[in-house]
């Protein structure tokens, strides 16, 4: 299956790819053939813990690499956002309260739902891909239906908008 994303969101999984497979996992084998060398490897804590953190280090590449694989690079600022797509931000009025929401879509790992970052596959989402501005529509979600109507549909740079953005220092498992 295809995994939307930014094009900054796919150069971030390349970047921890790149630094997990050439600086992380060498400098974490040459851990674990030094802890070797030091004896018996069944009571060796050392040798224990740089064994587990490559297979950390393995299940994460592996990870990262099925959804560079997969990924569907998608630059939002080339759409004209009149109706909602990949990388839309949506300001929506509840229609049962009044009040004003604002949601971003994006790749599932650039979601961050706590700052309005929504994963293209949340069913959110799901529920505003297609529409324009005026239209409403019902969603079910874990606390009952709700209705919204779209107010606004604005182009903003998904990276703009995150607060967690990763670096080198997030991509070493410690």
């Amino acid at each position: 299956m295809r995994e939307p994303m930014s094009i900054e969101g796919y150069d971030a999984l390349v970047e921890e790819f790149k630094y997990l497979l050439e600086v992380e996992k060498p400098k974490t084998a040459q851990e674990k053939l030094v802890a070797a060398a030091l004896g018996d490897r069944s009571e060796n804590a050392d040798y224990q813990a740089a064994k587990e953190k490559l297979r950390f280090i393995d299940k994460r590449l592996f990870y990262l690499n099925k959804m560079i694989q997969n990924a569907q690079v998608i630059d939002p600022s080339l759409h004209d956002h009149k109706r909602v797509s990949f990388g839309s931000t949506v300001t929506l009025n509840d229609l049962d309260s009044d009040e004003e929401e604002v949601y971003t879509i994006c790749g599932v790992l650039e979601s961050e739902p706590e700052h309005g970052l929504i994963s293209v596959h949340s069913p959110l989402a799901k529920a505003m891909l297609g529409k324009q501005v005026g239209d409403e529509f019902k969603i079910k979600l874990p606390k009952g239906e709700k209705e919204y109507e779209i107010e606004d549909i604005t182009y903003k740079n998904i990276y703009s908008l995150k607060k967690n953005i990763r670096t080198k220092e997030d991509y070493a498992f410690h």
